[in-house]
């Protein structure tokens, strides 16, 4: 593990592969039910001030990629809302006492995406603590592994898959647009799934195409607001979510066929999402950046 992020480092060996045996945990999924908990940077990130009093919203920010974003943010200058699901109060609450310990101010509000009301009240709250959103991360994602195929996708799970990846973003974006001014920007976490399918994540992987799609269609249509509008995709990424949602062998194998030869930990998504959230991408909109271990987005 690295002493910060920006210490050079064998990409290979910087973290091991995670000792999971192939653990399964009840969805969905809480950081404490981990044997393996993954690094989200709470030792190693390093903040220089690049969000300095920029207000940020990302949603499924208690645990995973969200809480490793959250504390980057917030080393970085960020007062930071989270979202999160009801079942998921005590990482929430993990979260937010990570931002306070960066001296920021940190929000966290339970809730379900699935609904529009609830994507508005998401967005009141924020204009209510801080005034205005200059960062929308949408994070949040459903996924089920469906190793039987499309026979075992029941309407129910696609219905779920597809409100709370694609519904919950497209509320979110239109109704925060209206509270970010210039400079703002939007943050849309894809997948490499978006273009490497895996058969039993069909309907996750569809939602994340859109995603893709989304971002560079958005992107476009808001550029001469001068809000800018990207997408990280992840490839194998060491999180709750993971033994929650997969079976046993590939809890076991997860990450291992990438070229680096390993799963990521959320902590090496942050800088990626910083960089989007900051003026040094400012040239940069309706893009897709992989962090993916090397796995081609193709």
């Amino acid at each position: 593990m690295p002493q910060d992020q920006t210490e050079p480092q064998d990409p290979t060996q910087e973290y091991s592969q995670p000792d999971s045996e192939g653990e399964q945990i009840p969805h969905p999924g809480r950081t404490g039910d981990m044997g393996d908990e993954p690094d989200h940077g709470e030792e190693s990130y390093k903040g220089s001030n690049r969000l300095e009093g920029k207000k940020a919203v990302i949603t499924g920010g208690d645990s995973g990629i969200g809480r490793a974003v959250a504390i980057a943010f917030a080393r970085e200058g960020a007062d930071v809302l989270i979202v999160h699901l009801p079942d998921e109060e005590e990482d929430a609450r993990t979260t937010v006492g990570l931002i306070e310990d960066a001296g920021r101010k940190g929000v966290a509000v339970a809730t379900d995406i699935r609904d529009e009301d609830a994507c508005q009240q998401i967005v009141d709250r924020a204009v209510q603590e801080f005034g205005r959103i200059d960062v929308l991360v949408n994070n949040a994602a459903y996924q089920m592994a469906q190793p039987g195929g499309i026979e075992d996708i029941t309407t129910e799970q696609f219905d779920r898959v597809m409100k709370t990846n694609i519904y919950a973003m497209f509320w979110l974006c239109k109704k925060a647009v209206p509270h970010m001014q210039p400079g703002s920007t939007i943050i849309n976490t894809s997948s490499v799934q978006a273009y490497q399918p895996s058969p039993p994540l069909l309907d996750y992987a569809t939602t994340k195409a859109g995603i893709v799609n989304f971002t560079k269609g958005l992107g476009q249509m808001l550029a001469e607001k001068g809000i800018r509008v990207n997408s990280v995709a992840p490839g194998p990424i060491w999180t709750p979510l993971i033994p929650a949602t997969m079976d046993e062998d590939k809890v076991a194998s997860f990450g291992e066929d990438v070229p680096l030869g390993r799963a990521g930990q959320p902590a090496e998504l942050a800088p990626a999402f910083v960089f989007f959230a900051s003026q040094e991408s400012s040239y940069i909109t309706a893009e897709v950046l992989g962090v993916t271990g090397g796995k081609p987005l193709a």
